[in-house]
């Protein structure tokens, strides 16, 4: 008479764990990923699905011509900046706006040398200081404890928050609050990513 076949519940957890941990290693969605970006259908665009923004392959000033960015790319200060994204969302009807730091400095990417933009997603693209909308409640660097500073507050100096920006490098990723918003700067707008929706399938 033949045996039961009989299989431990010890040795049926270890190979399911053997199993599981085999499959994270051949999957490597099952890391944390970098931002995912894919350009938009006519290529225009870059679409980040994870943070949901639309940023376009060009900097303000260029073009895009299908294949690459052309043109001399614009530098404004941050009022103007500031207009230029307001008048966009109204010709667009879409929010444009300037970006806020931490989504400035996801586009940087650090694995390419030297790093910066990756020129596959946005070529030709200029490493430099791009404005940020991201508000200055402070003076930046500056110790508010510090005598000096606080007698430069009460004496008209802590309007400085409003009179200095933040900003961020695309090649370093280096941000800074404490830059004069007359100063001009390179701009690339950002707005939110807003899937198209589903056709509505008809009922049978």
């Amino acid at each position: 008479m033949k045996q039961p076949l009989f299989v431990r519940p010890s040795w049926l957890l270890l190979s399911g764990m053997w199993l599981a941990a085999g499959a994270q290693a051949a999957d490597p969605a099952g890391s944390p990923a970098s931002p995912m970006l894919v350009p938009s259908e006519d290529g225009a665009s870059i679409i980040d699905l994870r943070a949901r923004l639309v940023w376009p392959r060009c900097v303000e000033g260029m073009q895009w011509n299908g294949k690459t960015c052309t043109g001399t790319p614009q530098r404004l200060d941050h009022a103007q900046a500031v207009a230029l994204a307001n008048a966009r969302w109204k010709a667009d009807g879409m929010r444009w706006r300037l970006p806020r730091v931490p989504e400035l400095k996801r586009l940087v990417d650090k694995t390419i040398s030297p790093a910066g933009l990756d020129p596959a997603l946005f070529p030709a693209a200029p490493h430099d200081w791009h404005w940020s909308g991201t508000a200055n409640v402070s003076t930046g660097s500056g110790n508010q404890y510090n005598y000096g500073n606080v007698m430069n507050s009460r004496s008209g100096g802590g309007d400085m928050a409003f009179r200095q920006g933040w900003a961020v490098n695309l090649e370093t990723a280096e941000s800074r609050g404490d830059v004069g918003k007359g100063t001009r700067l390179l701009v690339r707008l950002v707005r939110p990513h807003v899937p198209a929706p589903e056709p509505v399938r008809a009922e049978r």
